[in-house]
C-alpha cells in the first residue's frame, strides 16, 4: 500500500466516526470537551453554527452519530453524546451577543416556503450575507414539524421559541399564517431564489374495509398530533390502537396516554427490531404501560351503524427468499380482533406538492417527488431549491440542517454569479497537544463508567399533563460524568517515520493491538496480517512510509482508541497526539475550491 496521506482533508474526518456519521458534521468531541470543563456556552455555539437547533436535537435527535460511537466498540452503549448537546443548551448564560447580525442588505430577495428546520438553516445561512429572507408557513409561528408533530411532554415551545428566533431575530421576515398555494404565483414575484421546505406533510392512509364507514374515530396520526399541539384536540377514547412502528407511532401512542387513554395498544406489521422507531422511543412508549404488538396486519375496521368497535388483524410471520428479501406470509393463526374506541394510523408520511404546477419548469419523477441534485438541491427550474423531507422524503431534523446548509451555498453561489457544482472543501486545523516529552492538554484516562441514565420525571406526574416534560436532563454532575466516557476520537495518533526506531514498544503496550510493525503488501493480504482482526474495511488503514528495515507501521483506524499510551511509551517522540478540527463549509465561507491541506 501507498503511505496514508493524512494531509487528506477527510482522512482524519473519517476517523472521528461520530462527527463523520453526523449530517451536520458537528465536532463532537470537541463540544464534549468543554461541556466537561464547564464552558456550556462555547459548547452551545459550536452546536449552534452546525446544527443550528442544539436545544431542539439535544431532545429529539434521531442520534446516527450515537451507533458510531467508538466507546460502543469497548462497551455495551456509546457516549450519550445527544442529550450532552442538551446539556449545552440548558446550562449556556445569554448568547445572543455572540450570534450574527443582520448583514447590510445587499438587494437579493430569496423565498421559503415552510417554516421548519430546512428553510430556517438556508435563512439562518444567508440572512447574516445580506439576503433578504421571507419565510411563508401556513402556521401562525414558525417551526415546521418541530412544532406541530413533536409533543410538548418531548419538546417545549420554550425551546422552540427560542431557537427559531435566534433565526428570525437575523432580519428574517416570517409571514405565518400565508399557505402558498402557486409556484407559478411565487415565481412571478421575481424571487431572485426561492427555497422549498415543505416537509412530508401528508399522512399515508390505509385502505381497508370499514374506513370510511367508521372515520370520526379513525385519526391520521400526524395530523391529529398536529392538531393536539395547537390545541383543537383535548381528549380521546379509552381505549386506543395505534397503527405503525415509527416514531410518530411512539409520540402518537403517548400523546393518546395523557388525552385520556387508558389502554393504548400499538400494532405493528413488523417483527420489534425491525420497528422504524428509535429504540428509545419504544422504551418509553413500553415505560408508560404501552403493549407493543408485532407481526399483526390491519385488514378491518369493525363498527356497528358507523361506530368503530374494534381492529380485525391477520397474524404474519417473516419469511425470506434467496436473496434475503423479507415478505410477510400469513402464520395460519386465526385473525384477532382487538375492541377500541378510537384508531391512529401511522403508518408512513408522503409528500404533497398540488400547489406546484406543472409547466413551471420543476420535473417530478414517477415517485411525484422532485427531481432534485443531491448535492447542490437546485431543481429543474435552476431557481428553486429544495431541502429536508420536501427533497428525498421523511427522515430527521438533523439531516433537514444538513440539507439546508447544503442548499444555502448554492444560492449563495447562484447568485454571486459562481457554479454551484463546485463545492468549497472544508476548514481543517490539525495542531499537536504535546505539552511536554509524555504530555499532553487533554485528559487521556478512559473512564470505565457505564452510560450515565438521564433523569425521568415520575410517570404518574408525567402522564397526567401533556406538557409537562418527561426526560430532565443530565445536571451537572451527570454531565460531566458522562462528558468524560468520551475517548477523544478527534485527537488524533500522527506518525513521524523518520523517528521511529523500530522498538515495537508502542505495539507492545497498544491495549487493542491495533499496531503493526510489517513488511508491506496489497491491501486485502495486509489485513490479514495485523496483530487485531480487521473486519471492518470501510475504515483505513494507516500506512507509513518504509521504514530502516524496509518494514512498515500499519495502524488499523477501526480499533484504535486514541488512548496516546502509544505516544506516552515511544522513546524517540515518532508519535504524537494532534487534535483535529473540522469545521465544514457554509454559505459565505472564504475556504478555497482547490485541495486543501490538513497538515
Amino acid at each position: 500500500m501507498k503511505p496514508t496521506d493524512i494531509a487528506a482533508p477527510d482522512y482524519f474526518h473519517k476517523v472521528v466516526d461520530c462527527q463523520w456519521a453526523c449530517p451536520a458534521h458537528t465536532p463532537v468531541p470537541e463540544y464534549i470537551r468543554l461541556i466537561a470543563q464547564g464552558r456550556y456556552s462555547d459548547a452551545y455555539m459550536i452546536n449552534w453554527k452546525s446544527n443550528v437547533f442544539p436545544g431542539i436535537l439535544g431532545r429529539t435527535c434521531d442520534r446516527p452519530c450515537e451507533p458510531a460511537c467508538r466507546r460502543g466498540r469497548v462497551e455495551e452503549t456509546p457516549v450519550a453524546i445527544c442529550r450532552l448537546k442538551r446539556v449545552a443548551a440548558d446550562f449556556k448564560d445569554d448568547i445572543k451577543q455572540r450570534l450574527p447580525h443582520p448583514g447590510a442588505k445587499n438587494g437579493k430577495r430569496v423565498a421559503f416556503v415552510g417554516g421548519g428546520p430546512a428553510s430556517l438553516t438556508v435563512a439562518r445561512d444567508l440572512a447574516p450575507l445580506g439576503y433578504h429572507c421571507t419565510v411563508f408557513d401556513g402556521d401562525p409561528e414558525a417551526g415546521g414539524m418541530m412544532r406541530t408533530q413533536i409533543p410538548k411532554f418531548r419538546l417545549p415551545n420554550s425551546v422552540i421559541d427560542e431557537e427559531t428566533g435566534y433565526i428570525l431575530n437575523l432580519g428574517v421576515e416570517f409571514k405565518g399564517g400565508h399557505r402558498i398555494e402557486s409556484m407559478k404565483a411565487l415565481l412571478s414575484e421575481k424571487y431572485d431564489a426561492i427555497f422549498v421546505g415543505s416537509g412530508a406533510p401528508r399522512g399515508r392512509e390505509l385502505d381497508i374495509p370499514g374506513r370510511k364507514e367508521a372515520a370520526a374515530n379513525i385519526h391520521i396520526g400526524i395530523d391529529w398530533l398536529s392538531s393536539v399541539s395547537f390545541g383543537h384536540t383535548d381528549k380521546i377514547g379509552k381505549r386506543v390502537i395505534v397503527l405503525g412502528g415509527g416514531n410518530t407511532a411512539m409520540d402518537c401512542c403517548r400523546t393518546a396516554r395523557r388525552l385520556g387513554g387508558e389502554k393504548v395498544t400499538v400494532v405493528v406489521r413488523s417483527g420489534f427490531e425491525e420497528m422504524k422507531a428509535s429504540p428509545w422511543e419504544k422504551e418509553d412508549a413500553i415505560h408508560e404501560d404501552i403493549p407493543i404488538l408485532n407481526y399483526m396486519v390491519p385488514v378491518e375496521f369493525k363498527h356497528v351503524a358507523g361506530k368503530l368497535i374494534g381492529v380485525t388483524f391477520q397474524h404474519v410471520k417473516a419469511e425470506y427468499d434467496a436473496k434475503g428479501r423479507r415478505n410477510l406470509v400469513p402464520s395460519g393463526d386465526p385473525d384477532q380482533t382487538i375492541p377500541c374506541d378510537d384508531v391512529l394510523v401511522a403508518v408512513g408520511q408522503e409528500n404533497a406538492f398540488p400547489w406546484i404546477e406543472q409547466d413551471c419548469g420543476i420535473e417530478f419523477d414517477k415517485w411525484h417527488m422532485p427531481k432534485v441534485d443531491p448535492k447542490t438541491f437546485v431543481s429543474t427550474n435552476p431557481k428553486v431549491f429544495f431541502g429536508g423531507d420536501a427533497a428525498f422524503g421523511p427522515k430527521n431534523i438533523i439531516w433537514a440542517v444538513a440539507q439546508g446548509h447544503d442548499a444555502a451555498l448554492s444560492i449563495h453561489k447562484m447568485l454571486s454569479g459562481e457554479d454551484i457544482t463546485e463545492r468549497p472543501l472544508p476548514e481543517v486545523d490539525v495542531s499537536s497537544q504535546k505539552m511536554g516529552i509524555h504530555e499532553w492538554s487533554y485528559d487521556n484516562d478512559i473512564s470505565i463508567d457505564k452510560r450515565f441514565k438521564v433523569p425521568h420525571r415520575d410517570k404518574v406526574v408525567a402522564l397526567k399533563d401533556i406538557k409537562t416534560e418527561v426526560e430532565l436532563g443530565y445536571d451537572v454532575k451527570l454531565a460531566l460524568g458522562e462528558a468524560h466516557r468520551c475517548l477523544n476520537c478527534d485527537v488524533q495518533t500522527v506518525f513521524s517515520t523518520s523517528l521511529c526506531i523500530e522498538c515495537d514498544a508502542c505495539a507492545d503496550i497498544c491495549p487493542m493491538d491495533c499496531i503493526t510493525f510489517t513488511d508491506n503488501g496489497e491491501e486485502s493480504d495486509l489485513r490479514t496480517r495485523l496483530r487485531a482482526p480487521s473486519p471492518h474495511p470501510e475504515q483505513d488503514l494507516y500506512v507509513s512510509s518504509d521504514l530502516k528495515t524496509g518494514r512498515v507501521m500499519v495502524k488499523d483506524e477501526d480499533v484504535c482508541l486514541h488512548c496516546g499510551l502509544c505516544a506516552e511509551r515511544c522513546p524517540t517522540g515518532a508519535w504524537d497526539m494532534q487534535k483535529y478540527f473540522i469545521e465544514m463549509t457554509h454559505a459565505g465561507s472564504t475556504c478555497p475550491t482547490k485541495s486543501r491541506s490538513a497538515a
